[in-house]
């Protein structure tokens, strides 16, 4: 059971004076659900959302750096500060952002952490920065160079990370890009589909047999896919997937199906997987200013100084929380195919409007079996790999 919800109208983004409106009318703590989906074989699963011990630091939010947890938070809540030599984490886009603190909340568990990054130069004083913590722990830090608009790319840097390690636990998948100008990725992919899903689809895929092996009844593996509310902006366009239409693309319903995308990856993994010990949780981070905003800035930059985003805000070790907790906390343990945000399992948006930033809740099109099995064998065809290669 989901509320429907109007879509965003096209160019709905762009209008800077109707967030405003809409912030300026929005409640001023969380919409509570009252049910919640998750995916269980071939079936959707409607249930009352459990408790977050972290719930009561989010109703009434004070902005970045607030009493809102942070990723090193995390691990020290679950006991797991040194605990987790041994076991071996990937995260992509690490050089940035809340990729950077999702490494340095990893890192002090102990396991080995594996970084993609474009820059290799940038991603070594992030490893150098997280090395020099005084509470860092000996644990290797890889940088693995990897350029996500490029297939090929993903492939030479999976070679390199297999060459690295046998193991993995865990992959964050985290780079993105957003409202992006209209464009094409090196295989011909509308830029932001093909950068947020279509490679870190290709990433899985090829590092599938790895989790699968290296899973275990105490820890099963993992995969995070970071969406975000932004999903509500748009489904995925199964007919048109790269905005071929003349006149269709807009950035902000391209970031839409991205981020649906997104979470499709992780309820469709969880469907296939989780009986091998094989988990899909997909996130949204929240409210950080980062360089990901670089495209949205004209349209979007007046909406950051409203008192009730302000408040919401968070620093990027806040924003990286929520990635941290569906990778490592006891209550995600053998778990999948739930929509996170706030460190807590969400239900669905209840707001009239995609835009309404007081409610993280998903879109009613966020769980859709079909469309999800669609998504996964029409991006088996993009990445030219048969169902059943690296399982």
């Amino acid at each position: 059971m989901s509320t429907q919800i109007q879509s965003p109208k096209h160019g709905e983004v762009k209008d800077t004076r109707r967030v405003l409106a809409l912030a300026n009318h929005a409640q001023t703590s969380p919409k509570q659900a009252s049910t919640f989906q998750y995916v269980e074989a071939h079936i959707i699963v409607t249930v009352p959302p459990p408790m977050s011990r972290y719930a009561a630091v989010h109703v009434d939010p004070q902005g970045a750096g607030d009493a809102r947890p942070t990723a090193l938070q995390i691990v020290q809540d679950e006991g797991l500060v040194g605990q987790l030599a041994g076991k071996v984490m990937l995260i992509t886009g690490g050089s940035a952002g809340i990729g950077v603190e999702t490494a340095r909340a990893f890192h002090a568990t102990g396991a080995k952490v594996l970084l993609t990054v474009r820059d290799v130069q940038k991603g070594q004083q992030v490893v150098d920065s997280i090395l020099s913590d005084k509470d860092s722990s000996k644990a290797e830090i890889i940088l693995i160079k990897m350029e996500l608009g490029s297939l090929e790319s993903v492939r030479v840097g999976v070679k390199e990370i297999l060459s690295k390690t046998d193991k993995l636990n865990v992959i964050v998948n985290n780079a993105g890009v957003m409202a992006t100008p209209e464009g094409r990725t090196v295989d011909g992919f509308e830029t932001q589909f093909g950068t947020c899903h279509v490679a870190h689809f290709l990433l899985f895929q090829l590092l599938k047999a790895t989790l699968l092996k290296s899973s275990t009844p105490a820890f099963q593996s993992r995969v995070v896919c970071v969406a975000s509310t932004g999903h509500r902006g748009g489904p995925v366009r199964v007919d048109d997937y790269n905005f071929d239409q003349p006149s269709s693309y807009d950035p902000w319903v391209a970031y839409g199906q991205a981020k649906t995308a997104n979470i499709y990856l992780a309820n469709e993994l969880e469907r296939r997987y989780s009986s091998h010990g094989l988990h899909g949780i997909s996130i949204h981070p929240g409210a950080i200013r980062s360089g990901l905003q670089v495209h949205s800035n004209d349209t979007m930059g007046d909406v950051w100084e409203l008192p009730e985003v302000k408040a919401r805000e968070k620093t990027p070790a806040q924003g990286a929380a929520t990635s941290v907790y569906a990778a490592l906390s006891r209550d995600c343990e053998g778990k999948g195919g739930v929509f996170l945000a706030n460190c807590a399992v969400m239900g669905p948006f209840r707001g009239n409007s995609s835009l309404d930033i007081t409610d993280d809740g998903y879109a009613s099109h966020a769980y859709d079996a079909v469309l999800e099995g669609r998504l996964w064998k029409d991006s088996l065809r993009m990445v030219s790999l048969d169902d059943d290669e690296g399982r």
